[in-house]
């Protein structure tokens, strides 16, 4: 069963980081459309005709305050105003694994004064799961923001130093280890499934919240462990411990942490990815303008130093890009993750 999963996974995951690996050219092909509108212009119309904003801009995070998220949102809004030339509002509509914020982003005027970050898988997953009332459809990509490797946790005070030690006892004690999660089958819970089907282990899934209510469990000993991003733990690196990275290659920053495939298990990068997005029916010209005020806000060297000290893995998309993106990874959640709860 483990060669056959991990087969299967690693072949929906090629077309996610082909995506990925084409989002870096900015190749321009078909994405999602953005039809035009005139009205959503009107407001924001510069004396040259170019569109920019007249007024603050929302931007929507669908997770609370403190979430990974939402510490990554306000790095790039901070830095984004200069180039923007409007403050942007974040505003945390957390419930429903994502579900509340991302509802309220595809019913939002589309005027270009709201946007949104949607998390991937997640934003797709409750899609196929029928765990949220919107679409695909029902957004526009601007760009991809970052894009970050999970890895499996313990508290800092665990008894399990290593990620064999955990499966180990797992496998002798089944179902009574717990993991804390960012909400059922949201992006946490689908990185604890992957490691459990593929080392073929049992453990009870806990769901809070949203990930820093997640995390908090996991320090405070209600669970066992977790499974997070890396800057979701950014603030906090000395209360946890790295025991094992979704990836092909060990990360530069924890050298001491197999990739799961060198254990035998999940061996493909596994991840999240935060676009910002638009509702649909935006503007065009709206979505240009934004996309190239993120774009120069990723490459300025203020920002850049700042993600870096966030442990933020910024990968900028543009438009067509990150369409393909969110296409992949809805395919990526109707084909594999589907699976995994079997």
């Amino acid at each position: 069963m483990k060669k056959t999963l991990c087969t299967v996974l690693a072949l929906a995951l090629m077309l996610v980081l082909a995506a990925c690996g084409g989002a870096s050219s900015g190749a321009s092909s078909p994405t999602p459309a953005a039809p035009a509108s005139s009205a959503a212009s009107a407001s924001g119309e510069a004396a040259s005709g170019a569109w920019t904003p007249a007024e603050n801009v929302t931007m929507i995070v669908a997770y609370k305050a403190g979430s990974g998220t939402d510490n990554t949102a306000r790095v790039l809004t901070a830095y984004a105003e200069k180039y923007v030339g409007k403050t942007l509002v974040i505003e945390n509509l957390e419930g429903g694994s994502g579900s509340i914020g991302w509802t309220a982003l595809a019913q939002a005027d589309p005027d270009g004064y709201t946007l949104g970050f949607v998390n991937l898988p997640t934003y797709a997953s409750n899609i196929v799961e029928q765990l949220g009332d919107y679409t695909m459809e029902d957004i526009v990509p601007i760009c991809n923001h970052v894009t970050e490797t999970s890895v499996v946790l313990v508290a800092a005070n665990s008894q399990f130093n290593t990620l064999e030690e955990l499966v180990a006892y797992a496998k002798e004690h089944p179902g009574e280890l717990k993991a804390s999660t960012n909400g059922a089958q949201a992006s946490n819970h689908i990185g604890a499934q992957l490691f459990a089907k593929t080392a073929e282990l049992e453990y009870s899934a806990i769901p809070y919240g949203g990930t820093a209510d997640q995390l908090l469990a996991l320090r405070q000993g209600e669970v066992d462990f977790s499974v997070a991003k890396v800057a979701d733990f950014a603030s906090f690196k000395s209360e946890v411990k790295v025991l094992g990275v979704f990836d092909t290659k060990r990360l530069e920053e924890y050298p001491d942490a197999p990739t799961l495939g060198e254990l035998g298990y999940y061996d493909q990068w596994y991840g999240s990815a935060r676009c910002i997005v638009a509702p649909k029916g935006t503007a065009q010209e709206v979505i240009d303008f934004y996309a190239d005020a993120f774009k120069q806000t990723m490459e300025d060297p203020d920002y850049l130093a700042a993600a870096q000290q966030a442990s933020m893995n910024t990968e900028y998309m543009a438009p067509a890009a990150t369409g393909e993106l969110l296409a992949a990874q809805y395919t990526f959640c109707t084909d594999t993750v589907s699976q995994i709860w079997e």
